[in-house]
């Protein structure tokens, strides 16, 4: 997906957030706010396809198969050049996300500053594979340091990490301990882990009650879309 059009660079690029939750696509957006001179944020769209015209697609993969780990094209369309935003960083699906159309592969990992460089980067006509510096979070720990890199997710105001969260956003839509482990690309451990470590947190101790939560608290799938004046 792309445009050929030519890339005015005396303008902010026109970017669209993309993911299934309202949250998610608003946290990104508060990180982006701050460079408006070089990022303009013409539409926030949560389970919809986008609508507006737009240079870059920024796709937060947060609750998304990994294994596919690009948005189907009625999602996107192919008016603008697609960067997934992601944890997961594995060579195999760096590689399937950019053989599927993708411009970037941006880690959750980078700074905001970071970030917005991709985007221009990409909008410039670049293909941009961003990964964190060494020492940053990684697997998400709900540090100072990466709330303000990615923003907000589901639960973040019960003490949820974001790995937590998607881990417990999966379960809500059904996905076993071995889906989740396939989709996430983490293993079954670690996931077995995040299940106990969420279960703690939020007072439960089993999987319907875990469910019933998610479902009361922000972790079924959105359908709104936010325009940019």
């Amino acid at each position: 997906m792309g445009s050929e059009d030519h890339v005015d660079a005396s303008r902010p690029v026109r970017v669209a957030i993309v993911n299934d939750y309202e949250i998610v696509v608003a946290g990104i957006a508060a990180v982006l706010e701050p460079y408006a001179e070089r990022v303009q944020l013409v539409e926030l769209t949560a389970g919809l396809p986008v609508v507006s015209e737009v240079d870059v697609v920024l796709y937060d993969t947060f609750a998304q198969r990994q294994d596919s780990p690009t948005p189907p094209d009625e999602l996107v369309g192919d008016r603008a050049r697609l960067v997934v935003f992601s944890w997961d960083g594995e060579r195999d699906l760096v590689a399937a996300a950019l053989d599927n159309g993708a411009s970037g592969y941006v880690s959750k990992g980078v700074t905001a500053s970071e970030l917005v460089d991709a985007l221009e980067r990409v909008h410039a006509g670049e293909r941009v594979v961003s990964a964190p510096t060494p020492g940053r979070p990684g697997e998400a720990g709900g540090s100072p340091a990466e709330i303000a890199t990615t923003g907000r997710w589901p639960g973040d105001d019960f003490g949820l990490s974001a790995r937590e969260s998607e881990v417990l956003a999966l379960i809500c839509r059904g996905l076993s301990n071995e889906e989740i482990t396939a989709q996430a690309y983490i293993g079954i451990n670690t996931v077995k882990t995040h299940i106990r470590t969420l279960y703690r947190k939020i007072g439960v101790s089993r999987r319907t009650q875990a469910v019933l939560w998610g479902h009361a608290h922000g972790f079924e799938p959105d359908r709104a879309r936010d325009l940019g004046p």
